[in-house]
């Protein structure tokens, strides 16, 4: 099966504590870079090259799951068919990347989807179709392959068919879709035909069969691969399995002269991996990128049985580390000797350093975006670096509910905690940060290093790895010998911070809209605040998104009042509270 079941049921069915393949190769590449961009989150800005891959491939997708309404009788016949359908494909996908394009708020300078040509779709498209029609060729000199008389029995040699207009699309999770089982995806003239046992191939049969498992273009749900321990994820473009084999394929709309083409050899090899450790075992027969603008193929070595073991490992190890970088606000610029030389693909932010002497290297971005180095800060302010990171409490656990919905739409355990006459919901941070809230002792407890939020108004604290919790003798004991006392550690549920003010400069806008998992839509906006010294998050979600807070543009100065507290990924994320968060802007 090409995809699996989502763990999680928020907007993107990601998660930042995930490895993935684009976070992998971008980590190889630059680790400051992955910190910066998967974890921090911000982002530069948009160019048309980053809308132009998503459209092209889809546009790819959608010409290869297309039916002749006729017998063709000749590869030459298929080529010509098949072409007539590039015009057509490629205004839908130009017209995609207009939606794409216009949803974005802040783009390169001197860019515009004005600037792209639909005749560049055309020929990437066409050059896509070399490398299939390369694969069906192979497929009618092999008469059909070893699954054509299975096909011609009216039987699937997968679980999941390579998708196809007409037929009935295959989602993860079907009871999800609002009227699914209701729903007609016949298509006329689309219907298979299939020839007679023991004929020999025809050119449509050779199509039907050699046509890869592709992303299905009408499945709004995630369709990844998710590792049995759900501690990597990763989306396949193509799967080539006519002859017996499982080739994985990944689709770029460049070409390999590109500063991202050294990273395409270690996505595949993550990709042959995650297919081992969700099929059983099961070793990948060829690894494969294609170039639309060439047409290129080109073919890794795959990994050796022995090999998966050590994958595993060397994958798990990164993956960690990944996870222990970064705790509160992130230092930004940080010294030249933590900063990269910002020679690597899509490095540009984790170049910006500051010595000890005041002098700045790797600012390009940022003068392009502000001409401050220092931002004066005005009561009742505060610097991002003094947002409360961990705490410690005491109390009793009183009752436990979940997995229940996050406000990401996730599910995730809770509980309630009493001390005195107070009390505070304790929810994890994400799914499975911490699996054992619900096995906790009875009696007097501490909570040591919880990360401390707020919440539709009400108190919060989320629990993660890091946390700790155990009887309050216990922790005492452990305290005992150290500086600080248990007591001296721990603050009252009723005066932990839950909001903040602060303000800086806004450095990124982002906004990204989507479907869930249940068909619903999801909206979000991401702006990155910088005071100077830190950087941190502020995120709205749907009707708490204003015309405000979606006319915020790079180099403004915005003064946050109220913010409240939450986190992702253990780091800090301010929220904004329609009713109670106050925002000041200055160009």
């Amino acid at each position: 099966m090409p995809v699996g079941i989502p763990p999680l049921g928020g907007p993107l069915g990601r998660s930042r504590s995930r490895i993935s393949a684009s976070g992998l190769t971008t980590f190889l590449r630059c680790k400051r870079q992955w910190f910066l961009g998967s974890k921090v989150g911000i982002s530069g800005p948009l160019r048309p090259s980053q809308v132009i891959g998503i459209v092209l491939e889809d546009a790819f997708c959608g010409v290869m799951m297309q039916r002749p309404t006729m017998q063709i009788k000749t590869l030459s016949e298929l080529k010509d068919w098949m072409h007539t359908l590039l015009p057509k494909a490629a205004q839908e996908a130009l017209d995609a990347g207009r939606i794409l394009w216009d949803e974005g708020i802040w783009y390169e300078p001197g860019t515009s989807w004005e600037d792209v040509e639909i005749d560049s779709f055309i020929a990437r498209l066409e050059n896509g179709l070399v490398l299939l029609f390369e694969e069906i060729e192979s497929c009618y000199q092999e008469n059909g392959g070893p699954y054509l008389e299975l096909y011609r029995a009216g039987e699937s040699p997968f679980e999941v068919p390579s998708p196809a207009w007409g037929d009935e699309p295959s989602f993860p999770v079907p009871d999800k879709v609002r009227n699914y089982e209701l729903r007609s995806w016949a298509v006329e003239g689309q219907a298979m035909q299939w020839q007679s046992p023991g004929s020999a191939v025809t050119w449509n049969e050779a199509l039907e069969i050699a046509r890869p498992w592709t992303k299905d273009p009408r499945v709004h749900q995630p369709q990844r691969l998710f590792h049995p321990e759900r501690w990597a994820a990763g989306e396949l473009d193509l799967v080539l399995r006519w002859d017996g084999r499982i080739r994985l394929v990944d689709i770029k709309s460049g070409d390999p002269s590109s500063k991202f083409a050294e990273s395409l050899q270690h996505q595949l090899r993550f990709y042959g991996w995650l297919w081992h450790e969700t099929h059983d075992g099961q070793c990948i027969d060829g690894l494969e990128g294609w170039y639309l603008n060439g047409p290129h193929r080109i073919v890794y070595e795959v990994p050796q049985a022995a090999e998966y073991t050590e994958m595993t490992s060397e994958f798990s190890r990164i993956n960690t580390e990944m996870q222990n970088m970064g705790s509160g606000p992130a230092s930004m610029p940080v010294l030249p000797s933590e900063a990269c030389d910002g020679s690597a693909a899509g490095c540009h932010w984790c170049s910006l350093a500051r010595d000890e002497e005041g002098t700045w290297s790797g600012d390009e971005l940022l003068s392009e975006i502000t001409p401050l180095r220092e931002i004066p800060l005005t009561v009742p302010s505060e610097p991002l670096s003094e947002i409360p990171v961990r705490v410690s409490v005491q109390g009793k656990f009183t009752g436990a509910w979940g997995p229940l919905p996050n406000h990401f739409g996730e599910p995730v355990l809770g509980a309630m905690l009493v001390a005195g006459g107070a009390q505070i919901t304790v929810e994890e941070s994400e799914p499975g940060t911490y699996p054992l809230l619900h096995d906790q002792p009875t009696g007097e407890l501490v909570i040591l290093d919880a990360l401390p939020g707020v919440w539709r108004g009400a108190p919060r604290l989320y629990v993660d790895s890091r946390t700790r919790i155990m009887p309050v003798a216990q922790a005492a004991k452990e305290f005992e010998q150290t500086p600080l006392s248990l007591s001296e550690r721990t603050t009252r549920i009723g005066l932990l911070r839950t909001r903040a003010n602060v303000e800086g400069v806004v450095l990124s806008v982002r906004k990204r809209s989507g479907i869930r998992l249940d068909a619903k839509p999801w909206t979000m906006l991401n702006v990155h605040l910088w005071d100077g010294h830190s950087i941190v998050e502020v995120a709205s979600f749907g009707s708490s998104i204003t015309g405000q807070m979606e006319a915020l543009r790079p180099g403004q100065t915005l003064k946050l009042l109220a913010a409240e507290m939450g986190w992702r990924a253990g780091l800090p994320q301010l929220r904004i509270d329609s009713r109670k968060t106050r925002l000041q802007v200055k160009d």
